[in-house]
């Protein structure tokens, strides 16, 4: 109940003026001057007054509908796309009732309504006056509500943008805010993730595979690995125990890559277990097995030796 009472003030006000045009419509013939003025003052904050009870009551629905969905859930992919698509729309809805308040506050205008109506008399050439410098508004309101509808990425998913990971923060019409894992924000017009690929890393689900690489000497034991691998991950609550995986993954000159595979419920989680699997793994070769860390090798040969 307490999300309606928003409504209660833009309403009463509206109505009030409402009242004050009825009275000015029996009285207004006679005025002179600037009172001649109030009646179409009146008309302009009344359009005023219906347009901020339309935008109050949107968020108002926007209120009632959010709730019934907690982002604080784990598995919260169903919230995160009710609440983008709310968002988005609700934001569209915003934009086309301002249009429409300022549409008719310069209709009422007696001379704007003539000059308008001469333009538009004319051969099309209002039509495309208007067309074109409409078309970033239009483009841009078109391409919010793509979003909506075919919902490339929702809030909060983990996203790669322009070499950049991090968090869909806001989805506005104009702009997309990401959050970038050091707490920058990078700040990208809406048409850009319709025209530009991108990663999506939690569009189907929140869960998130993590990747550790590790460069060693071709002396290191992968069984051994594997077992403290196992042994790290059963010490901590980051793992989902979904996947685990220790695999060579490449031999260069010098070195092997070993790659480890882990899981965890979500993007910031799988960056903690990242780094947590990392450092233990390090830790445990540079403790039982220093010999296999990453080393140049130098063949002396008996000439080598005599001319030194």
């Amino acid at each position: 109940m307490k999300y309606y009472t928003r409504l209660v003030i833009p309403l009463l006000i509206t109505v009030g003026l409402a009242f004050t045009k009825l009275y000015y419509g029996g009285i207004s013939k006679d005025w002179e001057g600037i009172w001649s003025y109030l009646p179409h003052i009146n008309t302009v904050l009344i359009i005023c007054g219906f347009t901020w009870c339309l935008i109050v009551l949107m968020k108002i629905l926007k209120k009632i509908f959010i709730r019934q969905y907690d982002m604080s859930e784990e598995d919260n992919l169903k919230a995160r796309k009710v609440l983008t698509q709310i968002n988005i729309l609700v934001k569209v809805a915003n934009f086309i009732i301002v249009l429409l308040g300022v549409g008719l506050i310069l209709i009422s205008f007696e001379s704007v309504r003539k000059v308008g109506v001469g333009f538009f008399a004319s051969a099309g050439v209002a039509g495309i006056i208007i067309g074109f410098s409409a078309q970033k508004a239009i483009g841009t309101l078109i391409a919010g509500i793509q979003i909506a509808v075919t919902q490339p990425f929702r809030l909060e998913d983990a996203v790669v943008v322009e070499g950049e990971w991090g968090w869909i923060e806001e989805i506005n019409l104009n702009y997309i805010v990401v959050r970038i894992w050091d707490l920058r924000r990078l700040v990208l017009p809406t048409t850009y993730f319709l025209e530009t690929p991108f990663q999506n890393w939690t569009r189907t689900s929140a869960d998130l595979l993590g990747s550790v690489f590790l460069y060693t000497d071709y002396t290191v034991p992968f069984d051994e690995l594997r077992k403290e691998l196992d042994r790290v991950l059963e010490t901590t609550n980051l793992w989902d125990k979904k996947v685990k995986v220790l695999q060579v993954s490449d031999a260069k000159e010098f070195t092997v890559e070993t790659r480890i595979l882990v899981s965890a419920k979500n993007s910031p989680t799988a960056w903690d277990l990242r780094v947590y699997v990392r450092e233990k793994m390090i830790e445990f070769i540079q403790k039982n097995y220093p010999e296999s860390l990453p080393k140049t090798r130098v063949e002396m040969t008996q000439k080598s030796m005599n001319d030194t």
